[in-house]
């Protein structure tokens, strides 16, 4: 089993601002290349626990513009860009995403002119290093390539109105890990997902008590439910199957489904390997999927 190519959830949950659950990003290596798909609230503190430094990321793929998805950003960008141990980027930090990524990012910059002007004649940094490069997509198809690592966007469907949205194929010396992005229960990941070793996807669910709300239909409305992302496991038959943006929806007189409830509604559809996904968790791909944890505890 090759031992360099790793797939950790730095992120797993919602816009509930947790401290167990930290805002939705899922860290790549491989092959000494190292990529952030999207950067949720504390992305930069889960990297600076496994000791990977902030201005070390190659590029940052996001997957839609939902703010739970990108509220890191600035932090990543800009913490990264310091000089320090943890930050030292000496180089522009490299965004990939949809159509939308651009305007994004050039609105982030210009809200941060100011402090990198301070920054640039304060502490001497390279204003070069904090330029942001952005390439956008608009199709299905490869979107990043370095070495033996390729990476493919594929659209998925989190809503009439939420578009776009993307998943993401990884590709490494015969080994797949795909990340499924906010959908729906979607033929694409059905398409890029089949035959991975890896699949990690997102799912949604609320007690029976709750399905009566209009607010909470809404919200499981565009995602997929645990019997619907079993379904999709079992399609695709990946070596091992995880969950990740756990959307465990509850109100202040309701409780949030247990984790137990969870693995007992996919099993439904599905019997094959799960885990479900909590911040820190990792994956190394080689003939085998081998699941660990960070030695920090959160």
């Amino acid at each position: 089993m090759t031992a360099d190519f790793r797939v950790t959830l730095l992120g797993t949950g919602v816009p509930i601002p947790r401290p167990d659950r930290f805002g939705p990003s899922t860290l790549i290596e491989a092959g000494g290349h190292t990529l952030l798909i999207d950067a949720g609230r504390g992305a930069t503190m889960r990297l600076f626990q496994l000791g990977v430094p902030i201005g070390s990321i190659d590029a940052l793929l996001l997957t839609h513009f939902h703010s739970d998805h990108t509220t890191g950003i600035p932090d990543l960008w800009l913490t990264g860009w310091l000089s320090s141990y943890f930050g030292n980027r000496r180089r522009p930090l490299n965004v990939i995403g949809p159509v939308g990524t651009a305007k994004l990012m050039h609105h982030i910059e210009a809200a941060y002119a100011h402090d990198i002007d301070i920054r640039v004649a304060d502490e001497k940094l390279a204003r070069e290093h904090a330029a942001i490069d952005v390439k956008e997509f608009a199709d299905d198809g490869a979107v990043y390539q370095a070495g033996d690592l390729r990476v493919v966007a594929f659209a998925v469907d989190h809503g009439e109105a939420i578009k776009p949205a993307y998943g993401y194929r990884i590709e490494y010396q015969n080994r797949v890990a795909v990340i499924s992005g906010d959908t729906r229960y979607n033929v694409n990941v059905l398409r890029y997902g089949a035959g991975a070793d890896l699949l990690v996807h997102e799912v949604a669910m609320a007690r029976p008590e709750l399905l009566s709300e209009v607010y909470i239909r809404r919200i499981l409305n565009h995602h997929t439910s645990p019997q619907e992302a079993g379904r999709v496991f079992a399609q695709t038959k990946p070596k091992m199957a995880a969950f990740t943006h756990l959307v465990m929806l509850a109100s202040k007189t309701v409780a949030a489904p247990a984790i137990a409830d969870l693995v007992a509604a996919t099993r439904e559809t599905y019997s094959g390997p799960l885990v479900v996904g909590e911040d820190l968790s990792s994956f190394e791909i080689g003939e085998t999927v081998t699941i660990g944890r960070s030695k920090w505890e959160i």
